[in-house]
């Protein structure tokens, strides 16, 4: 069992699966942060401002790295002391392989590559884990630790890490566009903003809810929604036309998956 996990660098997603272990009930002593900047932690989450202080409580038995790629190599020296026999790294740097996890955090008991999203906070989250040097033992471990965040999935092809986090990682972004671009639309063509916000939002929570719960894909619940000659189909027309939104979405992931190389390159 992973008894405690000291979190380095604890930032948007770092904050948001921190929040998600604790609306589970995990217990906060299990946690803690090494944060320069940030401003407190949570209620009974101990807060490190020096990688020196958490060195010397020495409590801890992994490490989630929470800070930007770009900064692993100015920042890996720093850590060796956080990082050493019995310790498993886990890290959130989008981009950086295991090989480069390993190159940076030599005397580590394993090395984990993580991907969840922000709904971690709610416990809603994909979240995907691809290890090197761990036992089956040290594997589930991590599996439990990571699967109350929502659904954790072990992926063994590193290769299709980059692409898994534009899916799964980066997905809520495109989401969250989407929404607003539906709400836009609806503005644009006379329905008030909040109105228009509002039933965009509520639109989505519940088409994807029943995706969830449905035993058909999603393709075939779209044309259940769609009767022939209907309003829904001539929507679905228009995006349907030279797949489209396909081709978009497409270019969208390509994009997102080959910045992760990118990251991996200037670390």
């Amino acid at each position: 069992m992973i008894n405690q996990l000291l979190i380095i660098g604890c930032g948007n997603m770092g904050g948001a699966m921190l929040a998600g272990w604790l609306a589970a009930g995990e217990d906060p002593a299990r946690f803690a942060i090494l944060d320069p900047a940030l401003p407190e932690a949570p209620a009974g989450v101990k807060l490190y401002r020096e990688a020196s202080e958490a060195e010397a409580a020495g409590a801890h038995d992994a490490v989630m790295l929470g800070f930007k790629p770009q900064q692993l190599r100015k920042l890996a020296p720093g850590l060796q002391g956080l990082t050493g026999a019995g310790v498993t790294v886990c890290s959130l740097l989008a981009g950086i392989t295991r090989a480069q996890l390993a190159a940076a955090f030599p005397a580590a008991k394993g090395h984990v590559r993580v991907m969840p999203n922000l709904a971690a906070r709610i416990n809603k989250s994909p979240v995907i884990l691809c290890e090197a040097g761990l036992d089956g033992a040290g594997r589930e471990d991590c599996f439990v630790l990571y699967d109350v965040l929502g659904t954790a999935i072990w992926l063994d092809d590193e290769a299709r890490f980059d692409l898994v986090t534009a899916l799964a990682g980066s997905g809520p972004g495109f989401v969250y566009r989407f929404i607003g671009a539906l709400a836009g639309a609806a503005e644009e063509l006379g329905l008030e903003r909040e109105a228009a916000v509002q039933l965009a939002i509520a639109t989505v929570d519940g088409a994807s809810s029943l995706a969830a719960a449905s035993d058909i894909g999603p393709d075939d619940l779209a044309d259940r929604v769609a009767s022939p000659g209907g309003m829904t189909r001539e929507g679905l027309n228009v995006l349907d036309e030279g797949a489209a939104l396909h081709r978009l979405l497409v270019e969208t992931l390509r994009a997102t998956r080959d910045k992760g190389a990118d990251l991996a390159k200037g670390a």
